[in-house]
């Protein structure tokens, strides 16, 4: 099959490799769709992986194809989406249902070959079966969507919360459509750009809401517009946002950290008093939960797909097939395209 190989830092390379093998309760995946991630950038072209060589890609969706000899061969020929993290189901969190924080756990397209292939395996267990309303397409952005959805549910602001987001690439347009979809209506978001300007209305957002901060002051912006916030998402994961986030969050408010950190984050003392003398609550937020029960945060987000309530796949601006995927990386890697969510096609 057709796969591309991160071989090392920098060096990855479509290749002609076998189809992977599947035993035990394991599935092999005939791809539909994958997403390139923002974090699959740093990791093919500045840090690389834990385990070289590797097949990145964990936004997928497909057929399954084969299942293994103890696997449910009832999933043959089923449309699934499927949650790339592999926990250990031995650890603390792990007893307790807590997967997203698995103290020992694997991962499809960071640790394991994932899905910028012909073909990928997974485990049985990491499947959630497709509704036939929901495209291959949407339900490869049921990972990210999953992500913001369980940012949301970790906070469960007050409806009348005054609430920001800053960073409106795929996951804070993301919690944004996720705010809107359960009726949250004092929102407040920052971007940059008219094409973000224009997305974030699409979801329903007007433009006396949106920030430019690339053309204005943020925090005075807030301070005009929406006074104090109550809960503020920081979906960029840089010094400057968290520290507008602790500026303008009132006092007993709090800051929920989505974005993963591009370096270290550091706070001066002054900003810290902040924290400590505004009683301010700083949420972490991680991955999403997939249990297999109704209310966890696939199948949650899967429902609002499938009925419509939201429709994750308008953030999807470019479309590459295999062979031209290596376009998409580079776009994103050297920010020569106005992109949101770059999606693979089969």
């Amino acid at each position: 099959m057709k796969a591309y190989v991160l071989h090392g830092i920098n060096d990855i390379r479509l290749e002609e490799v076998p189809k992977p093998e599947i035993s035990g309760r394991e599935v092999l995946i005939k791809v539909k769709a994958c997403g390139i991630c923002g974090s699959d950038i740093p990791r093919i072209y500045r840090n690389g992986a834990h385990n070289m060589p590797l097949i990145p890609g964990h936004e997928f969706s497909g057929v399954v194809e084969s299942t293994g000899d103890d696997a449910d061969p009832g999933w043959k020929g089923k449309r699934v989406g499927v949650f790339p993290l592999i926990p250990c189901m031995e650890c603390g969190p792990c007893r307790n249902k807590h997967y997203e924080m698995c103290r020992s756990y694997d991962y499809t397209g960071s640790r394991s070959d994932g899905a910028f292939a012909e073909y990928v395996k997974v485990p049985e267990w990491n499947l959630i079966e497709l509704p036939e309303e929901v495209s291959y397409e949407a339900a490869a952005m049921l990972e990210p969507a999953s992500v913001a959805m369980h940012a949301l549910r970790r906070t469960a602001p007050e409806r009348s919360s005054r609430i920001a987001v800053c960073g409106l690439g795929p996951i804070g347009q993301l919690v944004t459509m996720m705010l809107i979809g359960n009726f949250y209506s004092d929102l407040f978001v920052i971007g940059k750009g008219s094409a973000q300007r224009d997305r974030v209305m699409r979801t329903g957002i007007s433009s006396d809401r949106f920030c430019d901060s690339a053309k204005e002051d943020a925090l005075e912006w807030i301070r005009d517009s929406a006074g104090e916030i109550d809960v503020f998402f920081e979906c960029v994961g840089r010094n400057e946002t968290l520290e507008l986030g602790i500026e303008c969050t009132a006092p007993g408010g709090r800051i929920v950290t989505v974005g993963n950190p591009y370096s270290d984050i550091t706070l001066s003392r002054d900003t810290y008093w902040k924290i400590l003398r505004n009683q301010l609550v700083i949420n972490g937020t991680w991955n999403s939960s997939f249990t297999h029960e109704p209310d966890d945060d696939w199948h949650l987000v899967l429902g609002l797909v499938e009925d419509y309530d939201i429709e994750p796949e308008m953030l999807i601006t470019h479309r590459y097939g295999l062979d031209d995927l290596e376009k998409g990386l580079h776009m994103m890697r050297d920010r020569t395209g106005d992109f949101c969510k770059v999606m693979m096609v089969t």
